[in-house]
Parts: C-alpha cells; sequence; structure tokens
C-alpha cells in the first residue's frame, strides 16, 4: 500500500519494534497527527478473552475526564414526564413508536448514541436489525436503558463512550483529539484503561492485555507497554 509523503515523515518517528510508556506513546501519536483537519486519536486494545464465550464478553462504559472532543448527537426514546425530561436534560431527538418508520424506512441515523427507558425496549427491539449492526443499540451495561435520562444524556454529553469486544476480540475506541493536550489525552487514556481492567472477565486464561496501540486517525500506530498498563491502573 502507498502512503504518502507526510505519513512516511510520521513513521520515522516511531519504532515499530518498540512498546513505549504511556506519556511517550501519546506525546509520538500526537506528532505524528499531521493531517490538514483535528485527527481522533484512537485506542485499539487486543485482549486475551474469548468473545464466543458468554463468561468472557466486555462491554461497559467510561466518561473520558475530557471528553472526546466531538459533538455528539442523542436520541431519547422515552414517553411522557421521561420525554419531557429528556427534552430538558438537552437530548438532540427525543420520541417513541412514531420514528420506526423514519429509521426502518427512510434510513434515518442522524444521532450517535441511542438511550431508552425499559418501558420503552420494546418499541426499540423492532430496530434492532437496523441498530444492532451499527452498535447503536441501548443496551443496560453501558447505561444506555435507564429511567435516569438525565444521568445518561449528561454522561454522554461529558464524553462518555462505549466498549465492547469485536469478533476479534479487540476493543476500539476514541480518547480524544490531536488538538487536545498531551496531559488530557493522558489523563483520558488512563481512565480508560482503569475501566478496562476493572471489566475483566474472571475466566480469561493468560495474558488479558495482549497489546494496546494507539494511532490517530490518519496516523501510524504506536504500542503501548501492555504489561505496565496491567499494573498501573489494577
Amino acid at each position: 500500500m502507498k502512503r504518502g509523503k507526510k505519513y512516511t515523515e510520521a513513521a520515522k518517528l516511531i519504532d515499530r519494534a518498540a512498546q513505549y510508556d504511556t506519556e511517550e506513546a501519546i506525546s509520538l501519536v500526537k506528532k505524528a497527527a499531521v493531517a490538514k483537519f483535528d485527527e481522533t486519536i484512537e485506542c485499539h486494545i487486543r485482549t486475551g478473552c474469548d468473545g464466543r464465550h458468554a463468561d468472557q464478553q466486555i462491554r461497559g462504559a467510561v466518561v473520558l475526564p475530557n471528553g472526546t472532543g466531538k459533538t455528539v448527537k442523542v436520541l431519547v426514546f422515552a414517553k411522557g414526564a421521561k420525554a419531557d425530561e429528556a427534552q430538558a436534560a438537552g437530548a438532540d431527538f427525543v420520541g417513541g413508536e412514531e420514528l420506526i418508520p423514519r429509521i426502518q424506512n427512510d434510513g434515518w441515523l442522524d444521532f450517535d448514541v441511542v438511550v431508552a427507558t425499559p418501558d420503552m425496549m420494546g418499541v426499540v427491539g423492532r430496530l434492532g436489525r437496523v441498530l444492532g449492526p451499527k452498535g447503536l443499540m441501548p443496551n443496560p451495561k453501558a447505561g444506555t436503558v435507564t429511567m435516569d435520562v438525565t444521568k445518561a444524556i449528561d454522561d454522554i454529553k461529558a464524553g462518555k463512550i462505549e466498549y465492547r469486544l469485536d469478533k476479534a476480540n479487540i476493543i476500539h475506541v476514541p480518547v480524544g483529539k490531536a488538538s487536545f493536550t498531551e496531559e488530557q489525552l493522558v489523563e483520558n487514556f488512563n481512565a480508560l484503561m482503569g475501566a478496562i481492567n476493572k471489566a475483566k472477565p474472571a475466566a480469561v486464561k493468560g495474558a488479558y492485555l495482549k497489546s494496546v496501540t494507539l494511532t490517530s486517525t490518519m496516523g501510524p500506530g504506536v504500542k503501548v507497554n501492555p504489561t505496565k498498563l496491567v499494573n498501573a491502573n489494577a
């Protein structure tokens, strides 16, 4: 694959074989983020879990102390007083049954997170085929099926992110933007790793964190030493 000049220059800063400490890795990722837009800094965590087993699944959420740098649009499925509460809390869209044809038939997906009160999950369940593959289905473990819609919206707007295993047992999450300071990115990264360490399933055998890589949208990956992350955030 042919890489651009900027990528090639940025890649020279990084030793592909090395595993860096958190602070150094974040410093390198920031230096390598040379695109003309504010790149997202992402974290890719390869785990020792086997997601085919229910007792080795990982799914949850964590609020990043400095947010994600992205404006998040929240859709809330609620009715009555809870719908009013969602509006007051700053939800971008609030509704119920009437939204189903809009999402199912018109392909409307102009939102980033879906929150639902438990009594609306029967309605939301009918959208499983649309929302599920996009990772938008509300889930109690992620705090998006709740009666406390105000807290859910506040957390999401403040920088709450969801993490879950993909089919290859890897977790992919944003930890901020290239415009963030190194300190902000370190704080966000440490908060994420603390949550991931706490979420370790008891059934996992061997190494839990196999590899942890930080990368910007257009930049090369930088490996973080996983053994230090287990000890630092345990």
